[in-house]
C-alpha cells in the first residue's frame, strides 16, 4: 500500500516568549504507510482526541535546559495524550479495533507508538462502563483528573469545615479539585480569568464563591471572601496569587503547588517574587510541589471515585474543544492566553468505534 495523507501537528521553532501559529507550531502532512510503518513491537492508532495541556509550554524549550520532561524536537509531532483506535499491533496487550488513550503519543491524524516506548507512553484500554463522553479520558478522567486527586488527597488533606483556595478554577484541574473539595464539606473560593468563568464555577460547579483576579486584587478579595482566612491553597499559577493566599493561609494550612501558569511566559529576571515565603515557618505552613503520579493502580482509584460522579451528574466538566487538526495551532496557542474556557481538547476525527 502506498503512504496515504497524514496531517500531523508540528512543532517547527522554539519560540522567545509565545507560542505564534504558522511560525512555531504549523500541520503539516507527514505521509504514513498504515500497512508497512515499522512499529518494532508497538501499535498504530488512528486518533480521535488529542488533549492541549500548559505542561507542553514546558516542552517547547532550548535542549539544554534540564526539566521533569523532555524537549519537544524541532520539526517532529507535538506530543500529549491522544486517545485512538488500533489499527495495527505487533503485541499482544493490543488488538485492532481496540479503543486505547495513551498519555503521550505523536499528535497526528495516524500516530505510530513504537514498542519500547509504550510502557513510558503510559497506554492502556478505555474502559468506560457509564458510557461517559470519551474524551473525558484526556481530561477530568484523565492526566488533569489524576493531578487533581493526587494532590488534594495526598497533600492537601481536606477536612470537612475547612476553607480552600482554588487557582485556575475553570481550568480542567480547578474545576475538579472544587468539586472534590465541595463534596468533602470545604469551602471553597475559586479564582477566574474573567466573569464568565467566574459565573461558571460558582453557578455551575457549586463553588462558594469565587473572583476575577484581573479585576479585584487577590489580596482584596481573600480578605472579602475568607476574612478568617483559608486552609488549603491549590496552586496552578505561583506569582501574586500565591503570595496573597501566604498571607491569607492559616496556622499548618497547606500549599499544593503543580504548576506556575502566571510566570510560563517570563524569563527568569522578570519573574514574580515571592514576598511571602517568611510566612511558611511562622505559621507551620506546609507547602509542597509534585508531579502526577500515573502509575495504573492510582488512576484507576481517580476514576473509581470520579467517573460514577459524573455519570450521576453531580460532577460536572467543561471542555474548550478545537475541532479539526488543521486548527491545532490555535487551538493549544489559546490555553497559554486565557482565551479557551475549559479543558483544552482537540477533535482530530469522528469517533468510529463503540
Amino acid at each position: 500500500m502506498a503512504p496515504i495523507s497524514n496531517q500531523s501537528f508540528i512543532y517547527k521553532k522554539i519560540p522567545d516568549i509565545y507560542l505564534v501559529p504558522g511560525e512555531h507550531l504549523v500541520v503539516e502532512d507527514r505521509p504514513l504507510d498504515l500497512e508497512t510503518a515499522p512499529l518494532d513491537g508497538g501499535i498504530l492508532i488512528k486518533v480521535f482526541y488529542a488533549s492541549f495541556d500548559p505542561y507542553i509550554r514546558d516542552r517547547t524549550r532550548e535542549p539544554s535546559q534540564d526539566d521533569f520532561i523532555p524537549p519537544l524536537i524541532v520539526d517532529s509531532p507535538v506530543e500529549s495524550a491522544v486517545i485512538g483506535r488500533v489499527l495495527r499491533s505487533e503485541t499482544s496487550k493490543y488488538q485492532p479495533d481496540d479503543l486505547v488513550m495513551a498519555f503521550a503519543s505523536p499528535i497526528a491524524e495516524y500516530a505510530v507508538i513504537k514498542g519500547g516506548l509504550l510502557e513510558l507512553a503510559g497506554v492502556w484500554k478505555v474502559e468506560n462502563p457509564y458510557g461517559l463522553d470519551i474524551s473525558y479520558f484526556l481530561g477530568v478522567l484523565g492526566m488533569p483528573g489524576a493531578t487533581a486527586y493526587e494532590g488534594l488527597y495526598r497533600i492537601g488533606q481536606p477536612k470537612k469545615g475547612e476553607t480552600i483556595l482554588v487557582s485556575a478554577a475553570a481550568g480542567p484541574v480547578g474545576q475538579l479539585v472544587g468539586q472534590l473539595a465541595k463534596a468533602e464539606g470545604l469551602r471553597v473560593i475559586g479564582s477566574a480569568g474573567s466573569q464568565a468563568k467566574v459565573d461558571y464555577v460558582v453557578n455551575d460547579l457549586g463553588f462558594d464563591a469565587a473572583f476575577n483576579y484581573k479585576t479585584e486584587a487577590p489580596g482584596a478579595a481573600l480578605q472579602r471572601l475568607a476574612p478568617d482566612g483559608i486552609d488549603i491553597f491549590w496552586d496552578g499559577v505561583g506569582g501574586p496569587l500565591l503570595d496573597a493566599a501566604l498571607a491569607a493561609m492559616k496556622e499548618r494550612g497547606r500549599v499544593v503547588s503543580c504548576g506556575t501558569m502566571a510566570i510560563y511566559h517570563d524569563k527568569p529576571q522578570d519573574m514574580y517574587g515571592i514576598k511571602n515565603f517568611w510566612l511558611l515557618p511562622n505559621r507551620q505552613i506546609k507547602m509542597e510541589g509534585f508531579i502526577v503520579d500515573l502509575a495504573m493502580d492510582k488512576y484507576e482509584a481517580m476514576i473509581a471515585k470520579v467517573a460514577p460522579l459524573l455519570a450521576s451528574g453531580q460532577f460536572k466538566a467543561l471542555q474548550d474543544v478545537t475541532v479539526g487538526i488543521e486548527n491545532a495551532p490555535e487551538g493549544l496557542a489559546a490555553i497559554f492566553s486565557g482565551k479557551n474556557f475549559g479543558k483544552g481538547i482537540l477533535k482530530v476525527a469522528d469517533l468510529d468505534i463503540e
